[in-house]
């Protein structure tokens, strides 16, 4: 339920008990218009422990024509289907865009994880790939608003989390 974005206000975040390394996640979504949320892995429960979500890596979910945060972080890195604040959302197999079948409408997110090589699917279309442990992905993190924390993204095994972004999705 919306709380006018406040982060882990209504009910907030559904966490997994259980920690994960290697495993695949498909999950059906829709949102509403505006609306910001995330489905975060690799988190580290002692990582930002103030207020809001954990933090770990993120398969963004936005409406990518309304809420701000499109347009901030770098090159397109913060829309929907992208590895939030690191990488960007681009369809792999054409340049017919990402595939996203619009607000309002279910769509589905894909995170296939395999010791360090990861890959988002938005819709069954590949939008996002990288290796967490290479150099250039140590990178981007240094360059990204995660710097602060060190071996973000590449712990072991974390936690799985469907971010309450305080929007109804």
């Amino acid at each position: 339920l919306s709380s006018g974005g406040a982060e882990s206000r209504n009910g907030g975040d559904i966490v997994t008990i259980k920690t994960y390394s290697n495993f695949e996640l498909s999950v059906d979504f829709k949102m509403t218009e505006g609306a910001n949320s995330g489905i975060k892995y690799f988190v580290d429960p002692e990582l930002n422990k103030g207020e809001g979500s954990a933090i770990g890596l993120e398969f963004q979910i936005l409406d990518d024509k309304i809420h701000p945060d499109a347009k901030k972080g770098k090159n397109g890195n913060r829309t929907v289907g992208s590895l939030y604040d690191l990488i960007r959302a681009e369809n792999f197999e054409s340049s017919r865009g990402k595939n996203f079948k619009g607000v309002g409408n279910w769509n589905n997110a894909r995170i296939v994880v395999k010791d360090g090589h990861v890959e988002h699917w938005l819709n069954q279309i590949k939008v996002v790939e990288f290796d967490r442990f290479s150099q250039m992905f140590k990178a981007l993190v240094e360059k990204s608003k995660y710097e602060k924390w060190e071996n973000f993204g590449r712990v072991p095994e974390g936690l799985i989390l469907l971010q309450d972004h305080g929007d109804e999705v």
